[in-house]
């Protein structure tokens, strides 16, 4: 079958809205493959890392985008469901970190790095259909899709739901801090030239500021049923 007939349903917006965990939820109910793009970043960030690679050493980041051995498995926890592994290390923690969430809002807005990664993405494109989860999946990775989903949240909201996620595992954070850099990266996700974040023209946008998960999902799924008929 043409990769450009299989269903695509895209999910943006920035970090901290709730894409990650819709996204999977989502691709569990349809039976979809998923792509968490923001993943690939990150992993090109701790691989550039491992090998003491700068961050803006563009050309050498290619060479390792183009190379890096990735795997994401899936398994049974709800604030996980992945399990990825770098190189057949289990990574799946340490690219969840905030420095590794500010590493990849580095590395990916830089060109050459993004071209790199795009043959990879496409290839997730596999029948049944596909969620892509990221910050330009509907705008310049699949602008085709089925369904885009802008999902966005207060910054204010985001910061409180990474603190209490990281309070949860006995982690200790500034709420402040977590604001801080979650509005800084908006800023250069935003204000990037190559591929900034923003919503699709085409694009549903929903604000989860005082909502639940539940109450995101079923607004999601609702339409992309709707979108599939």
């Amino acid at each position: 079958m043409n990769q450009v007939s299989i269903p695509v349903i895209t999910i943006d917006g920035p970090g901290g809205s709730g894409k990650g965990a819709v996204t999977h939820r989502l691709g569990k109910t349809l039976g979809f493959n998923i792509l968490d793009s923001g993943a690939l970043y990150r992993l090109i960030g701790l691989a550039a890392e491992k090998a003491g690679i700068a961050l803006t050493a563009e050309a050498e980041l290619v060479a390792v985008a183009s190379n890096m051995k990735i795997e994401f498995i899936p398994i049974d926890d709800h604030e996980q469901p992945l399990s990825v592994l770098l190189e057949s290390q289990d990574v799946t923690q340490a690219i969840r970190s905030d420095k590794a969430g500010v590493d990849a809002s580095i590395v990916a807005a830089l060109p050459q790095v993004r071209e790199a990664i795009h043959e990879l993405q496409y290839d997730f494109r596999q029948m049944p259909g596909l969620i892509a989860d990221g910050r330009d999946m509907g705008t310049v990775v699949f602008p085709t899709a089925t369904l885009k989903i802008f999902l966005t949240a207060s910054a204010e909201a985001r910061a409180e739901r990474r603190y209490k996620q990281l309070i949860d595992k006995d982690i200790g954070v500034s709420l402040h801090d977590l604001l801080l850099s979650i509005q800084e990266r908006d800023e250069r996700d935003m204000n990037r030239k190559i591929a900034p974040l923003k919503a699709a023209e085409d694009a549903i946008t929903i604000d989860s500021t005082g909502l639940s998960l539940d109450q995101v999902f079923a607004q999601v799924l609702a339409l992309a049923r709707q979108k599939l008929k």
